[in-house]
């Protein structure tokens, strides 16, 4: 599940001075000397299908952390749904369609913890401490939250919005996870996390633990569409999807007239994108997955992408059938991790009711 050659190549064009990067490099060697000292906070929205880009962009790194020996709690943030969309649809399909994808792919119940928000009251209840610790600038000053609601399906952004850094935050805090697998865009978000944490300690007493950002090396995959691959853009490829349905949506990605199959993703995004894809899931260069191809043409490209992905997904797809035959196993696991979130959530509620003398 490495995919090491693709990822390697992909990054290879950035090679000037990354603090965080390079934080993230000397995480790695600690986790490897000393993984139970680490607790991994990470997770999704139920707002559509997990698609190829969550597959390479976090699913198989979560499988990887919980292989080494990281304790890796999930969460499934159906609250979140609500900040920038007016009704939460089919919330509980999603939500037992994201377990079986989990699953499938290789997270293992036995050694992490899926769950999700509304099952975990205690979770929700350090929302209001915590917004106390941060100012309305602060929040309306965070990049991330300007573009998601630059990009929000509402016409008028509810306060959810502004609010959902210091949800994150406690998403994090309530378990006292201490590594949080992020893309960059998600490091301001972070960041409040680590504000949230530091202003508590200072106040009240030492609680938690101010978290490191774990960088993801997976680049970016484009949709069908050229855009960046999302749940709700319909330009995914879903991990539930079979392989008539994969060659379909493939042979639909956007692609450019140049014959001749190169990959350059700053001048050529569509082409190689696929080409990146292809080489992820043969664990190769993308380069020379490109020179291979050479002169095929946008329909060989796609032919091999096709071919790839299939190959790739064949065991999980096999997983995942299996697996939807009996969700009542589904759902247990979910009742299962629900019961261990609200363990840590109320012994971290109880901790910072006392720091706060009672206060909440």
């Amino acid at each position: 599940m490495s995919s090491t050659a693709a990822v390697t190549a992909a990054a290879s064009a950035t090679t000037e001075p990354d603090p965080a990067r390079h934080r993230t490099a000397e995480l790695e060697q600690r986790i490897l000397r000393a993984p139970d000292r680490f607790r991994v906070m990470t997770g999704d929205r139920p707002t559509g299908p997990l698609h190829l880009g969550h597959y390479f962009g976090t699913l198989h790194n979560r499988v990887r952390l919980q292989d080494l020996g990281v304790d890796v709690f999930v969460i499934i943030a159906d609250y979140q749904v609500l900040t920038d969309r007016d009704v939460a649809d089919r919330l509980t399909e999603h939500m037992e369609a994201m377990v079986l994808d989990y699953l499938a792919v290789g997270i293992d119940p036995d050694r992490s913890t899926i769950f999700h928000h509304s099952a975990v009251p205690a979770l929700n209840q350090l929302m209001l401490p915590f917004l106390s610790l941060v100012s309305v600038a602060e929040l309306n000053r965070n990049p991330t939250v300007k573009d998601e609601i630059a990009h929000s399906r509402q016409s008028a952004v509810s306060g959810l919005m502004f609010t959902y850094p210091v949800h994150q935050a406690a998403d994090i805090l309530f378990c006292k996870g201490n590594l949080v697998p992020v893309g960059r865009d998600q490091l301001p978000h972070l960041e409040v996390t680590r504000t949230v944490a530091r202003r508590f300690n200072e106040r009240y007493g030492e609680v938690f633990p101010e978290p490191d950002a774990l960088l993801s090396a997976a680049p970016l995959l484009l949709g069908t569409d050229g855009t960046k691959m999302s749940k709700s853009r319909g330009n995914s490829v879903p991990l539930a999807a079979t392989a008539d349905e994969t060659a379909r949506l493939i042979r639909s990605a956007t692609t450019d007239a140049d014959r001749r199959i190169t990959y350059a993703p700053e001048t050529r995004p569509g082409v190689s994108s696929l080409v990146l894809l292809a080489a992820l899931c043969l664990d190769r260069d993308p380069h020379a997955v490109a020179e291979e191809i050479g002169d095929g043409g946008a329909a060989a490209l796609k032919r091999t992408v096709t071919e790839a992905v299939n190959s790739r997904m064949a065991p999980v797809r096999a997983r995942r059938a299996e697996l939807a035959r009996d969700m009542g196993y589904v759902r247990s696991v979910l009742r299962a991790g629900n019961v261990r979130a609200n363990e840590a959530a109320e012994a971290t509620l109880g901790e910072v009711r006392e720091a706060m003398r009672g206060v909440v």
